[in-house]
């Protein structure tokens, strides 16, 4: 079966609903961004990525990574390919798409790196690990760092020359990085000596670049415990002098998937390092990359179920098996309405996921360069709410829509010859990535929906249903998800007041409800750019059936979560009564 093929027709289908080239050039930094521009640029991203990047996915996850000790170093050897890929990727310019010009980048909007990104994990989610952390590391030090570490290490890291790790997690301190006990001390000379293990860290080690810049959290000496007395530090894997720094790479883990990622260990033995931004507000210096992280992320999971359907669709539409309903023959899986079903169901998640994820990706463009403060003001809001979103949906709906895909294939799906269960097994982490699924429920509701008694939430609800056109199915549909979630965040503004407890236990089913919300939203745009495409009738056909699929068994469980959430309403207010 051949691999992932990047599906560039519908992502231009889908830019075209959100009038993207005409959002770009109302930016000052973007006016030159037309369409042309847009489909020249994705064109050659999905060449690279269908001829360089996915031919190595199977090897990424059957060879892997490997570790071994040498000269009291560990060393990572990535899977055959990996290198020279890597190598090719910076050098034609990739993971510079967006940086700042200034720090050699193309300047590009952030939306066309992030659709370069849902590719590239699509292809082969190992091997996009690695430059994957790259944007944030690029941003948090643009934004951070002294004018002596953005000499010496930005423009490495905007170009991708060199890679980059994010160092937070510790053995005995998983999500709660205010448990962090790695120790950062002052010397005389104004560098740290940094002492301290690190789990968990994705390239932490590896062949694919010459340098690899450190990115760490901390505790100095005085700091006091807690999130607040963390700070960020920088410690190279070699220093300018050409001088490798205390920095070991012990072991790398053993993973249910991603085996093309070297998922490593790293203790620091006093090595030496630079302070990023101010002490104690380290953590202040990782958020300014948040919403990013975040989008890419569900980026990882868009493109992992759309690498999945692409494999079960393909398998199904070539193979037969018993016959299909009013069938005299053995049919097509694809012509079993089980399987239809299942097909239609991970195509509807997609195509609203990726409208959903490139709005938030623009967004991301309008918050930095408008020159409207409002309209940066309203951008800023909808990627406030709705990053944790999609972060927590789309991954969630990767591993479980990938799980369905398998299914497709009955018993084939199970052994490793059509590479399905691969899929599923890396799919797996990236509900973990970037703040667990369930800390991201909780960010959404008790951090931004509460404290404002839903005031910004209701503001972005206003503002989605202002182009919609109550005639149109589609649309009425969104309409009536979004006005019901308004009104039951009265209920659950009012409910929560009473019972502080309450929000934690509906947070989830929260979040859920407002993805559906919100895909039912996508939806109607997507049915309105057909509705105005001079290509209507061609277009049609490829859409119609995962719209009903959505309209049949996806938009059905916004009603069950909203009555999840309600019920527990109704039960804390019963019980504060009593």
């Amino acid at each position: 079966m051949t691999g992932y093929q990047p599906e560039l027709d519908d992502t231009l289908s889908l830019l075209r609903a959100l009038q993207t080239p005409a959002q770009l050039q109302s930016l000052p930094a973007h006016a030159e961004v037309d369409d042309d521009l847009v489909q020249q640029v994705l064109t050659e991203a999905a060449k690279f990525v269908a001829e360089v990047v996915a031919p190595l996915n199977r090897d990424g996850d059957e060879i892997g990574c490997r570790h071994e000790i040498k000269d009291g170093f560990g060393h990572v050897t990535t899977p055959p390919g990996f290198k020279d890929a890597y190598q090719a990727f910076w050098q034609a310019g990739w993971p510079a798409l967006s940086a700042d010009p200034a720090h050699g980048g193309q300047g590009l909007p952030v939306v066309l790196e992030a659709i370069l990104y849902e590719m590239l994990s699509a292809a082969n989610h190992g091997w996009t690990m690695a430059p994957g952390l790259l944007h944030g590391a690029y941003e948090c030090l643009a934004h951070h760092g002294s004018d002596e570490l953005q000499a010496l290490y930005l423009s490495k890291i905007a170009t991708g020359e060199w890679l980059s790790t994010m160092c937070l997690t510790e053995p005995h301190a998983g999500s709660d990085l205010g448990l962090a006990r790695t120790k950062a001390v002052p010397q005389l000379d104004g560098s740290y000596q940094l002492s301290g293990t690190k789990i968990f860290i994705s390239g932490g080690e590896h062949d694919l670049s010459d340098n690899i810049v450190h990115l760490v959290l901390a505790r100095l000496p005085d700091a006091p415990p807690g999130p607040k007395g963390l700070s960020l530090f920088l410690v190279p894997k070699f220093y300018p002098d050409g001088t490798r720094s205390a920095v070991y790479c012990d072991r790398i883990e053993e993973k249910m998937g991603l085996h093309g990622s070297a998922t490593c260990v790293m203790r620091f033995d006093e090595a030496t390092s630079w302070i990023v931004g101010t002490p104690g507000r380290g953590l202040n210096a990782m958020f300014v990359m948040m919403n990013a992280a975040r989008l890419h992320v569900a980026l990882q999971g868009l493109g992992l179920l759309s690498a999945a359907w692409q494999k079960a669709d393909a398998y199904a539409k070539e193979r037969r098996q018993m016959r299909a309903p009013g069938a005299s023959q053995t049919s097509l899986i694809a012509d079993h309405p089980a399987m239809r079903r299942i097909l239609d169901t991970q195509r509807a998640w997609i195509d609203a996921g990726r409208l959903i994820a490139y709005r938030t990706a623009l967004e991301l463009d309008i918050a930095k360069h408008h020159a409207e403060p409002a309209r940066r003001e309203a951008a800023q809001r909808w990627c406030s709410l709705v990053t944790p979103v999609i972060k927590a949906a789309f991954t969630h709906q990767a591993f479980y829509g990938a799980s369905e895909c398998l299914q497709v294939f009955g018993g084939h799906g199970y052994v490793r010859e059509w590479g399905i269960e691969q899929i599923v097994r890396d799919a797996r982490v990236a509900m973990i990535y970037e703040g667990t699924n369930e800390i991201q429920a909780i960010d959404l509701l008790v951090r931004k929906v509460l404290p404002d008694g839903a005031a910004a939430l209701t503001t972005l609800l206003h503002e989605l249903r202002q182009d919609m056109d109550a005639s149109h199915a589609a649309d009425a549909q969104a309409l009536q998800l979004l006005t019901t979630l308004g009104e039951a965040n009265h209920e659950l503004v009012r409910a929560c007041a009473q019972d502080p407890a309450l929000a934690y236990w509906v947070a989830d089913d929260y979040l859920r409800a407002v993805a559906l919300a919100l895909l039912a939203w996508a939806w109607a745009r997507i049915d309105a750019g057909l509705r105005s495409s001079a290509n209507q009738e061609q277009l049609n056909p490829r859409w119609q059936a995962p719209a009903q699929a959505l309209r049949h068994w996806v938009l059905p469980e916004f009603d069950m979560r909203m009555n999840i959430v309600l019920q527990r309403c109704l039960n804390a207010s019963t019980t504060t009564s009593i």
